[in-house]
C-alpha cells in the first residue's frame, strides 16, 4: 500500500502556498489555519502576537511540557514576487516532473509543511521527550518575529536540548552561517544651483567617498582578513548596496541615502566592521561637511542585525542532527537563519537542515523537490522515534 505521507505533505504545503505572506502583510490567516489544523488533533499552540496585532509567531508542544525536547523551526513570511516573471501563479501549487512550485516552496514552507503533516506521527509515538514547533514570521526582514516568541522561550522552566531550523540545505547539517549588520547612512548637503556648486555641499560626491571606502575595505577582508574553509564564501564580506540621491541635473544635491551590509565569520564581527566604518565617516568625512555649514553632516541608522551561528562539530546537536540527517558531514553558509538567535537569545545549541536548495529560494518559479520534503520526513520521523524512547 502506497504511504499517504506525500499527498499529507502536499496537501498541507498547498495550504500554506495560497496564503500571500509576503513580508509587509499579516500572517495571521495562515496562523489561523495551522492552528485549526493542530485543533483537528487535539493540539494547541501558544501565539506570540506583534505590537501591531497583524503578525504572531506560534509555539507548539507534542509531549510532556515538563521536560526537554527538541525545536523544529521554520518562518511563515516569503519574499516579494513584484517584478519577477513567473510562469504560474506563485500563490498556487502546482507540480511537474516531481517538482513542486509556489512561493516558499523552498523558503521555507516546504518544511513547515513536513512537520505539521508527522504531528499524527508525533501523538501516535506518544513521546517521552517533547518536539516543539517554533513557527516565526518576518524572518525575510532580518529575523525579526523569532525574537519574541524566544524571549519567552528563554523565561520557561524547561529549556529546549536543541533546535533544528530547517532552511533549505538539501538536508546537509549547516552548523554555522555569518551574522549580518546592515546601516542606513544619511547625507545632508547644501543645495545651490548647479551653475556655482562649489558654493553648495554636495551630498552624493561625500556619500562616494564612504561608498569608495566600503568597496576598499572588503577588498582588503577578501584578501587579509580572517578565512574560514568551511563556508562557501569564505570570508567576511562587505558592499553598498542601494543608493538614493539628488533631486535635478540642475541642483548641487542636498542629500543622498546609502544602505550598506557586512556578513561577518565571527559572532559579532559583522557589527564590529559597520562600527568601525561609521567611526571613520565620522572622523574623516563628516568635518569637511560641516566646514562648509553647520547643519550639513551624516546620520546613521541600524537598518539590520542578527548574530552568527558557530556551532562546534562536536556539539550533541550536530551528532544528532547528522544520525537523524542519515549523513556523516557538514557544512557552513554564508545565508543568514534564525538559529544564532536561538543560541544567543534563549541559550538552545543550534543547526540548520532543511529540504530544497538555497539556489531555488527567492528566484522566480520556485520549487523543492518531492524528493527532498520525503527525505525531511525521514528525518522527522527519525527524530520521532529518538523521542520516543
Amino acid at each position: 500500500m502506497q504511504s499517504p505521507r506525500p499527498d499529507r505533505i502536499r496537501k498541507l504545503l498547498a495550504d500554506l502556498i495560497a496564503f500571500d505572506t509576503v513580508s509587509d502583510r499579516s500572517n495571521l490567516p495562515l496562523i489561523a489555519h495551522i492552528e485549526s489544523y493542530l485543533a483537528s488533533f487535539g493540539v494547541s499552540g501558544e501565539r506570540i502576537v506583534d505590537d501591531t496585532g497583524q503578525k504572531a509567531s506560534l509555539w507548539v508542544t507534542i509531549g510532556p511540557a515538563d521536560k526537554p525536547g527538541f525545536v523544529l523551526s521554520g518562518h511563515t513570511d516569503v519574499v516579494p514576487v513584484t517584478g519577477q516573471i513567473w510562469t504560474r501563479d506563485p500563490f498556487e501549487l502546482s507540480e511537474q516532473d516531481g517538482r513542486l512550485y509556489g512561493r516558499g516552496t523552498t523558503d521555507m514552507k516546504g518544511f513547515v509543511a513536513v512537520c505539521l503533516a508527522m504531528v499524527p506521527e508525533m501523538l501516535e509515538a506518544k513521546l517521552s521527550t517533547p518536539i516543539h514547533l517554533a513557527i516565526s514570521y518576518d524572518e525575510e526582514i532580518g529575523c525579526v518575529g523569532v525574537r519574541p516568541m524566544l524571549g519567552e522561550v528563554a523565561t520557561k522552566p524547561v529549556k529546549p536540548l536543541g533546535c533544528f531550523v530547517g532552511e533549505p540545505t538539501q538536508m546537509q547539517v549547516i552548523i554555522g552561517h555569518k551574522g549580518k549588520h546592515g546601516v542606513r547612512a544619511t547625507f545632508r548637503g547644501l543645495a545651490k544651483h548647479s551653475s556655482i556648486a562649489p558654493e553648495g555641499v554636495n551630498a552624493i560626491e561625500y556619500a562616494a567617498e564612504l561608498i569608495t571606502e566600503i568597496r576598499r575595505r572588503a577588498t582588503e577582508l577578501a584578501k587579509n582578513g580572517p578565512r574560514d574553509a568551511l563556508y562557501d564564501m569564505p570570508h567576511t564580506t562587505l558592499l553598498t548596496s542601494i543608493v538614493h540621491g539628488g533631486a535635478a541635473l540642475n541642483i548641487v544635491p542636498d542629500h543622498c541615502t546609502i544602505e550598506f551590509e557586512c556578513r561577518g565569520l565571527g559572532v559579532t564581527e559583522s557589527k564590529q566592521v559597520t562600527d568601525a566604518i561609521v567611526a571613520w565617516a565620522r572622523a574623516e568625512i563628516e568635518p569637511a561637511m560641516k566646514q562648509h555649514h553647520p547643519d550639513c553632516g551624516i546620520s546613521f541608522e541600524e537598518i539590520l542585525d542578527y548574530p552568527a551561528l558557530d556551532t562546534p562539530a562536536d556539539e550533541a546537536i550536530v551528532t544528532l542532527a547528522k544520525q537523524l540527517a542519515g549523513r556523516n558531514d557538514h557544512a557552513k553558509v554564508a545565508f543568514g537563519t534564525e538559529a544564532g538567535l536561538f543560541v544567543s537569545m534563549a541559550g538552545v545549541p543550534s543547526v540548520v537542515v532543511g529540504p530544497g536548495g538555497i539556489g531555488q529560494a527567492h528566484t522566480p518559479d520556485e520549487y523543492v523537490e518531492m524528493s527532498e520534503l520525503l527525505k525531511c520526513a525521514g528525518f522527522v520521523e527519525r527524530l520521532i522515534a529518538h523521542c520516543g524512547t
